[in-house]
């Protein structure tokens, strides 16, 4: 990060204006590491994994089982979004999305096309990374200021960060399964519209945590929201993005609901989510970036009226 930094600098030319902005920077920086001394982020992962005296369970560490505590940017609490619980195992619309995910996500699916796969893996990036240049070039290509850039690349990173205390929260509270142990015990859920698959594998390793909502989704809806409620319209000037996931591939979004739906799908087509979690995580993230542009950093305008 540092040596990141330094090249960064080494292409402003030296002066005032330079030294000042780096002193502001830094100075920022401290007073936010000072507001969130004790926010919760370090909390030790106490997560009780599920079982029986004596019955073995999977033993790989959970993902961010503290989160759900973490103090938010914007938010009031971490539950203030919460969703209602996953859909009833006996419905129709259960059997529906799992149908669809056993069919399409599975690694050796044949009804998933070449598309499909290639989609699956673009999204296999994940947190800061796969947002973060998105709304960078998003910025440079309304030719926002610098101060409006600068606003606009903080709102949505505390969209994204609250976002992910959200889901989190939903995910540890419901704990529902993933795909993975839904399909490879299909015979027991009491929908008989559901079958077992012993040797259903998704496309790669399923994050260690519970499924519902997806994250992913929470995390493009929020991305979504923000720029929606700052630019007043979901339509975008064309963003074209790369992924180490899927090289040699780019993809061009025009449109913020194009872009959203892309991520849902994608994490079905990998066999991570179920279609209903992904139509869940998307409101979700749409709400709270929402939530986060009307509360926070308001310009100067607008919060001296109130």
């Amino acid at each position: 990060m540092r040596d990141a930094i330094a090249v960064f600098l080494a292409s402003i030319p030296d002066g005032v204006a330079k030294s000042d902005g780096v002193a502001l920077g830094e100075a920022i920086a401290t007073k936010v590491l000072e507001a969130r001394v004790n926010d919760g982020a370090d909390a030790p992962d106490a997560y009780r994994p599920r079982t029986t005296p004596g019955v073995y369970v999977p033993t790989a560490i959970t993902v961010a089982s503290m989160w759900p505590n973490m103090k938010p940017f914007a938010l009031t609490k971490g539950f203030q979004f919460r969703p209602n619980p996953p859909i009833s195992l006996e419905s129709k619309e259960w059997a529906t999305d799992f149908n669809e995910l056993k069919d399409y996500g599975g690694k050796t699916s044949t009804k998933r096309s070449a598309q499909q796969t290639e989609t699956a893996r673009f999204w296999l990036q994940v947190g800061a990374p796969a947002y973060h240049p998105f709304v960078r070039k998003l910025a440079v290509a309304k030719q926002m200021s610098v101060v409006d850039s600068a606003r606009f690349m903080a709102l949505v990173a505390v969209g994204l960060n609250d976002a992910y205390i959200a889901v989190f929260d939903a995910k540890y509270h419901y704990n529902f399964w993933r795909p993975i142990t839904a399909i490879r015990n299909g015979d027991t859920d009491g929908n008989p519209a559901t079958d077992r698959d012993a040797t259903w594998q998704p496309i790669d390793n399923t994050p260690m945590h519970p499924e519902y909502p997806c994250a992913h989704c929470i995390q493009g809806g929020a991305v979504a929201g923000v720029v929606k409620a700052m630019l007043g319209t979901v339509d975008i000037p064309e963003i074209a993005m790369t992924r180490p996931t899927a090289p040699g591939v780019t993809h061009r979004w025009t449109n913020l609901t194009a872009f959203t739906d892309e991520v849902a799908n994608a994490r079905i087509w990998a066999g991570f989510h179920y279609r209903f979690s992904t139509r869940v995580g998307t409101d979700m993230g749409n709400q709270i970036g929402e939530q986060v542009v009307k509360t926070v950093m308001q310009p100067a305008s607008i919060a001296a009226t109130r």
